[in-house]
């Protein structure tokens, strides 16, 4: 399933139609933190990471990106240099439009600045929630949260349960989550001798929803 983020309706289509598509290799930058914001841009098809570099220099992962969603938009809107790198986990596709392409249709049609709004407006709610996990979870706890909107935005019904193809590295996964490597090892063999998950290569499938959603809650 797309999250609530997915640019949709006009928005969607002011950037096809102002925008062209480009191809991205894994590892390829978008933008990075720092640069001016002179695009924006729209996924098609493939994953984007987000990082910043946190004050000892280390890079934070602040987010995941899929196909339908929108990046860029915020230093876009306020002209202030990007916050963070957007990073290609695999090859993908994006449609990308210049700021000012965004900037007039938002002047001009009311219904894209709504669509837009929504989107943000999300975002908002999500980084709420993070702070929320991070004051009151445990690694368990988050890494089965993360696991459960992975789910919700990308996952796909497979025989045995529901299977999230995981572009991600496990200590990618650990710093979203705000937990250690050996924290977040240790919290997916735990839901694997629940049999709430199994695991293959940067795959995920779930065979337990109403379990993983214990561990969430921390009564798993």
């Amino acid at each position: 399933m797309a999250s609530a983020a997915t640019a949709t309706g006009h928005l969607a289509s002011a950037l096809r139609e102002h925008g062209s598509v480009r191809r991205y290799g894994r590892g390829e930058a978008l933008f990075s933190e720092g640069d001016i914001a002179d695009r924006v841009f729209m996924l098609q098809s493939g994953w984007v990471i987000v990082r910043s570099a946190a004050v000892d220099g280390d890079d934070v992962v602040l987010g995941l990106r899929g196909p339908g969603e929108i990046l860029g938009e915020l230093s876009v809107l306020d002209g202030k240099p990007r916050s963070a790198t957007a990073i290609a986990v695999a090859d993908l596709e994006a449609v990308v439009a210049p700021a000012e392409h965004l900037t007039r249709t938002l002047a001009s049609d009311p219904e894209a600045n709504r669509e837009l709004l929504v989107v943000i407006a999300d975002r908002l709610r999500e980084a709420d929630r993070r702070r929320l996990e991070f004051a009151t979870k445990d690694a368990l706890g988050r890494i089965a949260t993360r696991l459960l909107e992975l789910a919700d935005r990308f996952g796909e019904d497979a025989d045995d349960g529901v299977r999230i193809d995981l572009p991600l590295h496990q200590e990618d996964l650990a710093s979203w989550c705000g937990a250690s490597r050996e924290s977040t090892v240790r919290a997916m063999r735990t839901l694997r001798r629940l049999g709430v998950v199994t695991t293959a290569r940067r795959a995920v499938i779930i065979h337990d929803d109403e379990g993983l959603r214990r561990a969430a809650r921390g009564a798993a």
